[in-house]
Parts: structure tokens; sequence; C-alpha cells
């Protein structure tokens, strides 16, 4: 445990797994309590047991990103838990498959849209509402590298992770004044249980990507935490509107 966010309160969307996982026990290591939210109320329940069995504080409260009214309910209910909200980590985002656009079908567009870019603008918008009432904040959103440029067969994922990182530059130009900053991470490839799925079915493909990289290796969701942690906190006090490649270099230029 460190005193990085000490005496801050937070939450953390899709924090069931993977890297929204990995930032909430990252903040909660810094010594933030943290509102676990997901979809799945079994793997949030798991990440709040692993936070608490670590000698920190977390409570659950499920919550879909794509339905404005429980995401009121989230930030009031953390608000009501833990008496303010500090620090946010909007990290709820799916992936609608990879299909080119001529053959996709408008469903899955509309919810890839609806949760990814629609989710962060109703969390962000609620949660500088709380921030405002005790004077300022800090939120980070979950971007992608795809958010900083193309990504063919994944058009709506694509479009939505740029709308994450235009909505961040504009929210921060808004209220950076009243004490809130707001950026956001783009993770490149990471190793969450989707990824190794996708190493054990298409070898010579990940094998591919990893040669791609120049940290060759992938980044875990310990480093993406870790990053949203520091974004969080008052060392980052100076940063504000800006989307921080976690990625290894990998959007520094091809190798």
């Amino acid at each position: 445990m460190t005193e990085l966010l000490k005496g801050k309160a937070g939450l953390v969307t899709a924090a069931g797994s993977g890297i929204g996982r990995a930032s909430a026990i990252a903040l909660a290591k810094s010594g933030a309590k943290v509102m676990v939210s997901d979809v799945s109320e079994e793997g949030g329940k798991e990440t709040v047991k692993m936070i608490r069995d670590n000698g920190g504080e977390a409570q659950f409260f499920k919550c879909d990103v794509s339905d404005e009214d429980q995401v009121k309910a989230l930030v009031d209910e953390t608000v009501s838990a833990f008496g303010k909200l500090d620090i946010a980590h909007n990290n709820a985002g799916i992936n609608a498959g990879q299909v080119k656009i001529g053959e996709m079908e408008s469903e899955d567009w509309d919810k890839t849209i609806k949760i990814n870019l629609y989710g962060v603008f109703y969390c962000v918008k609620h949660q500088i509402n709380a921030m405002l009432e005790t004077g300022g904040g800090s939120i980070v959103n979950s971007a992608s590298g795809s958010g900083l440029e193309g990504s063919a067969k994944m058009t709506p994922y694509t479009a939505s992770k740029h709308g994450v990182v235009g909505l961040t530059k504009s929210v921060a130009l808004e209220y950076g004044k009243q004490g809130i900053r707001i950026n956001a991470i783009a993770p490149g490839a990471t190793i969450t249980p989707a990824i190794e799925k996708w190493a054990q079915n298409q070898p010579e493909q990940y094998n591919g990507v990893l040669e791609s990289l120049p940290a060759g290796e992938m980044s875990t969701p310990e480093d993406q935490g870790n990053v949203v942690a520091f974004l969080c906190s008052d060392l980052a006090k100076q940063i504000n509107g800006v989307t921080v490649p976690v990625d290894g270099g990998y959007t520094a230029g091809k190798l």
C-alpha cells in the first residue's frame, strides 16, 4: 500500500477483469477507496475480494454504462458510500468483431457506439457533476491505439475510440479551471483472457504482432492500471486533456 491516493474515493467501470480489474487494484493499493463496477456481478465481486484481501477498501455496484440511469445510480452510490467522488476510470468497452463496414450489421455499430462512446459520455457527465460538489477531481478514460490511428475491419470500435480521445480533449478545456482534470490511456496489445485465447488459436498472427512491438512484449493489465493511478494522482497535476499511449512504443512508428 502507498499513500499516493490516500483519502481519495473513486470508481472503475468494467472492473471485473482485465485492465479494469488491474486499475481498481492499483487505485486501492495507492490508498483510494474504490467502487468496483461491471455488468458481471461475479467478476466484480471477485475484484472486490482481491482488494479487500490486500487490505484495501472496495464495494461492488452492477452497472451497464450504456444506460444513463444506471450510470447516474453508480455515481450516486459511490458518493453515498464514500462521501465524495475524487477519481474515476471509465474503462468499459466492447469490440463487435472484425468485419468490413460494407458487410457490417447496423446493430453491431449501434451497440459499439452506445457502450464505448455514449457510455463514456454518461460517466463523465455524472462524474463531473459529483466532483464539482467537492472542488474537483481526476478522470481517466480508456481509449485505445485504435483511437490514435485507423484499424481495418474495426470501424465502429475505431470511431468510438477516436470519439473518446476528442471528448477527453474538449472536456479538459471546459472544466480545467474548476479543478477537474481528464485524460485518457490508449492501451496497445495487452495480455487479457481474449488475447491469450487468440495466441492459442492463431499463434502465427500473435507472434507477428509481437515482432512489431518495439518493447518486444505485450503490456500487462497492471501496466495499464499503474498509469491510471499515476494520472489520477497529484503527481500528474499538470497533465490534462491528453491521451497517453501505453503500448511499449508501438504508436511511435513501425519497426
